[in-house]
């Protein structure tokens, strides 16, 4: 069978051998550019109460937040020996190496500070952030698979991909696990939370429980994509790295979740 090769590149205009317009890059930015358009409908439509200038600190604290946390996490979680034996590596964000997960925690902080600065309920900030991130993720995914970076599992099916970046140097098809990704963490994310933030009136009654089923949703879908990717760090306990972050993910979201419902139940008696 003749599968399509995939001859990967990182930059989509290219200037020098190292400088250019990479797709990484454009990502980040179209994904926080999507998500500023987000929560300005979402203030528009009277579902967030934080206005333009509020917008704009949230958005600053969130670039900072992601960037910096999914830059140490995956220093943390995917090369932490380069911490000691080259730690200022953890600045070249050009050369690549970025961790959702650890973007997930520095995104959280990003939302503590600013709820804490505008007098705001956190866990309502946290259901808006949570809703922003899936286009990020979406986009994100889609720029790996251009870079041909976090490939798939060796596979004969139809649609099968050589990735001329993979250990074999293309000459085995595999998934293109990067695509499926976008597709569950990204696409499928944002559906959900667009419905449950224009549909249902979860914001107002139940704060907290978006970003818990935010949570869970991630955790899952991530997990059910990392059954198609090659693993690329050590396993532990048998799994990905990926999946057993994404375990520890989707406790967190569990009891953000009964928390959120607590109130909820509390706030219903009295």
């Amino acid at each position: 069978m003749d599968y399509w090769e995939h001859k990967p590149t990182p930059f989509l205009i290219q200037f020098t051998e190292d400088f250019g317009i990479r797709y990484y890059g454009l990502a980040y930015i179209l994904g926080f550019l999507i998500g500023a358009w987000l929560l300005n409908r979402y203030f528009k439509g009277g579902r967030s109460a934080y206005d333009q200038n509020q917008q704009t600190d949230l958005f600053i604290a969130l670039i900072i937040g992601v960037i910096a946390g999914g830059r140490v996490g995956y220093f943390l979680f995917y090369t932490p020996h380069l911490i000691f034996s080259q730690p200022w590596k953890i600045f070249f964000i050009w050369e690549g190496g970025m961790a959702s997960h650890g973007g997930f925690i520095g995104a959280t902080a990003a939302t503590w500070y600013i709820a804490r600065k505008n007098n705001a309920s956190f866990w309502l900030t946290a259901d808006l952030v949570c809703s922003l991130a899936p286009a990020g993720l979406l986009l994100g995914r889609i720029a790996n698979f251009l870079n041909g970076e976090l490939w798939g599992k060796v596979s004969y099916v139809s649609w099968a991909v050589l990735f001329s970046t993979a250990p074999d140097g293309g000459t085995l098809p595999r998934h293109p696990s990067q695509l499926y990704q976008a597709f569950l963490e990204g696409f499928v994310l944002l559906a959900y939370s667009q419905i449950r933030i224009w549909k249902t009136p979860v914001l107002k009654q139940h704060p907290g429980l978006l970003a818990g089923e935010f949570l869970i949703g991630y955790s899952i879908l991530r997990i059910t994509g990392e059954q198609f990717r090659e693993p690329d760090a050590a396993l532990t306990l048998g799994m990905s790295r990926g999946t057993t972050l994404s375990l520890l993910m989707a406790i967190a979201g569990t009891m953000i979740l009964v928390k959120a419902r607590k109130r909820s139940t509390t706030k219903e008696s009295t």
